[in-house]
């Protein structure tokens, strides 16, 4: 038979809160964190708004030899590790570290660290060069480091599936402990792309929003005011453990991954399938292999980018593969909140969901002031709700057409 997955630890680094407390704090505020750009001038582009993390410092959770040889995408990983691990209150040296792996997604890995030695090289040449770029720039380096740090045996790897990775690797790491290759896994995304060539890259096919005079305002999932995705860093990783080894050792569970879904719209770089048809896929896949009906999932975490094509087709997706029960779940945004961190960001909402599962909270959508009639489902408009959760759908949706839902349910019962 196939085991039962739970998830016992959160690490998290995001704009609006640190760690699964900070975490659940900044959505309690449900004030957004984008504002304007402060690590580089942004003033040749036509967008000048992120969300950045400000209140992270990297040596609480490392020493100063790590933290020297580490870039900005690899600290964010090592910190979200032992905050997860520390949440889970995982005692390692009494674990069979064979049998403990890690999956991280990241869209864009350790390139900004090799866009800032590229301007040493340029300006200076190769010597001043940092000797550690070459083990830092590709999106496995996040991995081997947490490996390397708290010697993790287990099943290890990358992937770079744009804007879905963070829920590609927590639903691969689910399957693999699941299928009994691991007992307990980190899993998650990772990403720290404000870096002027990164995001002037995006600025340039106008993929993100301009509301530069209003930064708190500029991301609005689904309000017809929107005009494209606010940029962001930030990471977060899940423990996955084996129900009954996390029972036996009475770990705090928050709740179970149930179902995985993906597929790809094989149909255009950066606009989705108008329809939605293969973003319903995904979502069925992960029901099904759940063993979840539409009607009891009870609420919904939306890729929600706020960009004009991305909304009305995860709204169309919804409605496919739900119905009539579409209009009864409530839909949340949250990236209004803590911005758009590309690869990082199914993972940071699939940590909201374990927390909405936890709190019986449903987060808002911020700044929906005027709805899309193209999007005319309940999606929390700006102010959250006090709401058991049992059952819940997180939708991650990236370019190149890459779809992602992962399935929650309840942590069972009797556990802490």
């Amino acid at each position: 038979m196939k085991r039962q997955v739970v998830v016992t630890g959160i690490g998290a680094v995001t704009p609006i809160g640190c760690g699964a407390a900070g975490l659940y704090e900044g959505l309690r505020l449900e004030r957004s964190a984008i504002d304007r750009i402060t690590r580089f001038d942004p003033t040749p582009f036509s967008c000048t708004i992120a969300g950045e993390v400000r209140d992270f410092d990297p040596g609480a959770y490392m020493d100063a030899r790590r933290l020297r040889r580490l870039d900005r995408y690899s600290q964010l990983a090592l910190a979200c590790g032992r905050m997860a691990l520390e949440d889970a209150r995982l005692r390692l040296t009494e674990e069979n570290r064979d049998a403990i792996g890690c999956f991280i997604g990241s869209a864009i890995g350790g390139a900004a660290f090799a866009e800032e030695q590229h301007a040493i090289f340029m300006a200076q040449g190769i010597h001043k060069v940092k000797p550690h770029l070459a083990l830092s720039v590709f999106c496995g380096a996040a991995s081997c480091n947490i490996a390397i740090e708290f010697d993790l045996r287990g099943p290890s790897s990358a992937n770079s599936d744009s804007c879905a990775s963070g829920a590609i690797a927590i639903g691969e790491a689910f399957r693999a402990v699941r299928d009994g290759y691991a007992d307990v896994m980190l899993a998650g995304g990772v990403e720290a792309p404000l870096t002027p060539l990164i995001f002037g890259a995006f600025a340039i096919i106008r993929a993100m929003s301009t509301r530069n005079h209003d930064p708190a305002r500029a991301c609005r999932p689904f309000d017809r005011g929107r005009d494209g995705f606010v940029m962001a860093e930030g990471a977060a990783l899940l423990v996955l453990e084996e129900r009954e080894h996390a029972l036996r050792r009475g770990a705090p569970i928050y709740g179970t991954v149930l179902g995985y879904g993906t597929s790809n719209d094989a149909h255009h770089m950066t606009a989705p399938l108008p329809s939605g048809a293969q973003a319903a896929r995904a979502i069925r896949d992960a029901l099904a292999e759940a063993e979840v009906l539409p009607h009891q999932i009870d609420y919904i975490n939306a890729h929600a980018s706020s960009t004009p094509l991305n909304d009305p087709a995860e709204t169309l997706a919804i409605k496919q593969v739900f119905g009539e029960h579409a209009y009864r779940i409530p839909v949340s945004g949250t990236k209004a909140m803590h911005g758009h961190a590309l690869g990082a960001t199914g993972a940071i909402e699939a940590a909201i969901c374990m927390l909405a599962l936890r709190h019986a909270y449903v987060p808002p959508t911020l700044n929906l002031e005027e709805p899309d009639p193209a999007c005319d489902l309940d999606y929390v408009p700006g102010t959250g709700r006090e709401r058991e959760v049992r059952y819940a759908l997180s939708n991650s949706f990236g370019f190149g057409g890459i779809n992602a839902a992962l399935v929650f349910g309840p942590a069972p019962a009797g556990s802490t």
